[in-house]
């Protein structure tokens, strides 16, 4: 049986501790005025050491099923999105799921790095569609501090830590609003470009984040506004019919130029990154809840999603809210 998907509400989550990019310029060869002038980042979250992804995510969660009125007892299934779980196993959506008292249904991880949180929407969409769940916990969260060399500059100043869900529903017979359509993309060959070096199956354990930033800047600005225009396509849409555009928070100067070469106006794109800097898979919900909070997303409006990341990988949802 087939449904529209629509979002019921959303939350967030961020640690308490606020670094700032004057605090980082205490012990790396950086300014604040250097890092906002290239990426457009003034703080950043980060976690406790006490606190892990599954904590950032379970706190999100409340949040989102608060938001939505659709109690715990009514989700069956969580699709978590990070590339910083707990552990190599189990899947951290099982511990979320234990966590909220969750004792039905299904929870697993999608690990698609920054794209990660369109690739669960995608996923938790189509078990929606197919009739196989009615209310889903779709969740991005990333502890990405614990993975950062802070002695690199050219990248530990770029991420943050955070989380951020949505309750997807099944919508009722004749409703206008929900998921329209959803895309996602990889390519393989980029992978060494954006990665982690280490990991379990390796020689070597778990080491810290390495990028090519004036590679992946590219690559980024291509794929995004090419994917974007694929998605306004499938739903016969231009550019001037979207609301919100609800990117992923990487760097300032790529979401500028990705709504540039789509047409899209400033005014019209929902911005974090001053604030949260890059928190992965948490990013795009982070900024989602944070505009629908605000009042700036109303019912009906056209939100388009869009990211890229690790992989390479990217990815687009357009939804009527």
């Amino acid at each position: 049986m087939f449904y529209r998907t629509i979002l019921s509400g959303c939350g967030a989550y961020l640690p308490e501790r606020i670094v700032t990019n004057k605090e980082l310029s205490k012990t790396l060869e950086t300014s604040d005025e250097w890092i906002q002038q290239r990426t457009g980042i003034c703080e950043r979250r980060i976690a406790d050491n006490n606190e892990l992804t599954s904590n950032l995510a379970v706190n999100a969660a409340r949040n989102a099923l608060e938001n939505s009125g659709v109690s715990v007892s009514e989700i069956d299934l969580i699709v978590l999105a990070t590339a910083t779980p707990d552990k190599t196993f189990p899947a951290t959506a099982t511990k979320v799921q234990a966590d909220l008292g969750i004792f039905h249904g299904a929870a697993f991880d999608i690990q698609a790095v920054c794209t990660g949180f369109i690739y669960a929407l995608n996923v938790a969409d189509n078990f929606i569609k197919l009739g196989q769940a009615r209310n889903a916990l779709v969740i991005g969260a990333e502890t990405f501090s614990r993975i950062l060399d802070w002695k690199d500059r050219r990248t530990c100043v770029l991420f943050g830590d955070g989380a951020g869900a949505v309750v997807l529903s099944a919508a009722e017979k004749g409703d206008k609003r929900g998921i329209l359509s959803t895309h996602i993309r990889s390519d393989g060959r980029h992978q060494d470009l954006l990665h982690v070096d280490g990991g379990p199956s390796s020689t070597m354990t778990v080491g810290y984040l390495r990028m090519e930033g004036r590679e992946v800047f590219k690559h980024a600005v291509t794929n995004m506004s090419a994917i974007l225009l694929e998605a306004l396509a499938e739903n016969k849409l231009e550019a001037n019919d979207i609301d919100w555009l609800v990117p992923h928070q990487a760097n300032k100067r790529i979401l500028d130029s990705t709504a540039k070469k789509i047409g899209l106006p400033a005014e019209k794109v929902v911005l974090t990154v001053d604030r949260h800097a890059n928190t992965s898979a948490a990013s795009i919900p982070l900024a989602l809840s944070e505009a629908a909070g605000d009042g700036r997303i109303k019912q009906n409006d056209l939100v388009v999603l869009e990211a890229m990341g690790g992989g390479f990988t990217w990815g687009a949802a357009v939804i009527r809210w």
